[in-house]
């Protein structure tokens, strides 16, 4: 029975797929641990999560164990001890698996009992299910070692606290919601209470596709005190001390970082989802049309912060009716940003297609189809400049538009990614004010303001006829946004929310543009997950769909 422990924390950025680059960022972080007894790392770190199918590819699955055999050789040195989350098969079967490394060898392997297949995840599809983990004989400590979804139910410490574990390590990859940080707290604290067990928590951080992990990775004692807090957004390792008293473990104080939530959580949600979507991906830069309105602002402000300034390049698209303010705002948003910015005036597009489309068009009048023309000349002029140069476009549509449909197919839709397609509105109003006042930790772009006051304040506004506004065509964003809150996030039926206190009228408008715009989400391209139903495999609808609850 050992008196003192050290298990060093290792929240880094591994990249799906990439085994070699995996590879070389374990063996970093496990020089930085030197000293440290055990580096723990996060769920399925040498393959990246969430593989996906990749881990039904048997060439991507020996390359995995080809790197799991090199780590376990390399702690025949005598250095820290290694628990490494991998895909692994066992009797021909492939798990969810943390292995822990030690000793020059595979010391135990631990498999995932619980495997969510809700939301984003579909880990149900491509793993089995292991048995209840028993605790692991490690140094003198019993390890009980819950792989994340493990500790969201209680049989799985349960079993470890049964078979003598001293303290419950949870290798995680769990992705960012604006509300999981609490929720991620709640489940920790119910395990060490029903266990009486201290509880070690690791998370990854970096992005992957949609889905972003903020790390925060935390230490509690077994009466749910939080005693270690790792920062929120950033690649660390930092070790966790612990001693033996009155035959328990207890973990020493150690620093508690501070928490990012709210605004400044979600900024950073964005910036993360960005920066490694690109980095990853391999892209130059990012190409914004930047309209002089709020959407476009905030994206090019999130871009400028994520890629640095340098790696954004903007481009105004002025038509007859783009409003002076609506240029000279484009132009103040660049400038504070310090990025490139060119006009290209569609007009002339425009009148190529109203030459072209004269004769099928005769003797109607014209309509939104016009106006979407002039949404897709601006998409045309901006997929070819992607394609000539290589910067990826950076779409700037927010989730309140794509929840009704207020947008255009192949127009403003185009891109590789979206920073706001899970942010409603109101939320984008609150994230610009809240970037106007401060810089994020690790933003390389400008200390001060990225945004004219006007940009925030003016009624918002796609310019593609005189006059125009959102609100001629949808309600008020503060309305909107809270009946699609009810409708998307809570499932609520069109009754349900007029008994909140909602006007029927404008709810059931709401609800069928909710329904009719499905098949333009389908077409959208994918984007950092804010919320708990992000559009796309949080939120599975038909297209076809006869189903109507407008009672």
């Amino acid at each position: 029975m050992s008196d003192a422990l050290s298990i060093a924390l290792a929240q880094i950025d591994p990249t799906v797929g990439d085994v070699p680059g995996n590879l070389r960022r374990i063996f970093d972080a496990r020089r930085h641990a030197a000293g440290a007894d055990l580096v723990v790392f996060p769920e399925l770190a040498m393959s990246g999560y969430p593989p996906e199918d990749l881990v039904l590819k048997e060439a991507f699955l020996d390359a995995v164990a080809g790197a799991i055999g090199t780590l376990a050789a390399a702690t025949a040195d005598g250095g820290p001890a290694m628990l490494v989350g991998a895909p692994w098969r066992i009797d021909g079967r492939r798990y969810n698996a943390a292995l822990l490394l030690d000793g020059g060898r595979i010391a135990a392997t631990v498999l995932k009992h619980h495997l969510p297949n809700y939301g984003v995840f579909d880990e149900a599809r491509v793993f089995a299910a292991g048995p209840l983990p028993e605790p692991v004989d490690f140094r003198g400590i019993r390890l009980g070692i819950m792989i994340c979804e493990d500790m969201w139910y209680t049989d799985v410490a349960a079993s470890l606290c049964q078979g003598g574990a001293e303290v419950l390590v949870v290798p995680n990859g769990s992705p960012f919601e604006t509300d999981k940080r609490h929720a991620r707290m709640t489940h920790a604290i119910a395990r060490a209470a029903e266990t009486g067990l201290p509880l070690v928590y690791l998370n990854q951080v970096g992005g992957q596709d949609e889905l972003v992990f903020d790390g925060a990775s935390f230490v509690i004692d077994a009466k749910g005190r939080l005693t270690q807090q790792l920062p929120a957004w950033r690649e660390t390792v930092e070790t966790s001390r612990w001693r033996r008293a009155d035959d328990m473990l207890l973990p020493n104080p150690d620093v508690l970082a501070r928490p990012v939530e709210g605004v400044e959580g979600i900024y950073q949600a964005m910036m993360w989802g960005l920066r490694d979507y690109v980095r990853k991906n391999r892209f130059k830069g990012v190409l914004i049309g930047l309209s002089g309105g709020i959407d476009s602002a905030l994206s090019a402000a999130v871009a400028a912060d994520a890629l640095g300034p340098d790696k954004v390049w903007c481009v105004m698209m002025p038509s007859p009716y783009t409003s002076t303010e609506s240029l000279e705002d484009a132009s103040a948003v660049a400038l504070l940003n310090g990025i490139r910015l060119d006009s290209v005036d569609i007009g002339p597009a425009m009148d190529a297609f109203g030459r072209m489309l004269s004769g099928p068009f005769a003797g109607t009048v014209p309509d939104i189809t016009e106006e979407n023309l002039q949404a897709r000349s601006r998409g045309i002029t901006l997929m070819a400049l992607s394609n000539k140069f290589g910067y990826m476009v950076l779409s700037t549509g927010n989730k309140s538009e794509m929840s009704v449909g207020y947008a255009t197919l192949y127009g403003d839709m185009c891109g590789g990614y979206s920073v706001l397609k899970d942010v409603y509105k109101t939320t984008v109003f609150a994230a610009s004010r809240w970037r106007n006042g401060h810089k994020p930790e690790g933003g390389l772009g400008p200390d001060g303001p990225v945004m004219p006051e006007r940009v925030i304040t003016k009624p918002p506004s796609a310019e593609l006829k005189p006059n125009q506004t959102d609100q001629d065509t949808l309600p008020p964003y503060d309305q909107l946004d809270a009946i699609l809150e009810c409708l998307i996030e809570r499932e609520m039926g069109p009754a349900q929310i007029v008994a909140a206190g909602h006007d029927a009228t404008v709810v059931r408008k709401v609800f069928r543009m909710l329904d009719r715009a499905e098949y333009k989400r389908r077409q959208a391209p994918p984007g950092v997950k804010i919320t708990s139903k992000a559009f796309g495999r949080d939120r599975r609808y038909p297209i076809v769909n006869g189903f109507t609850d407008t009672q």
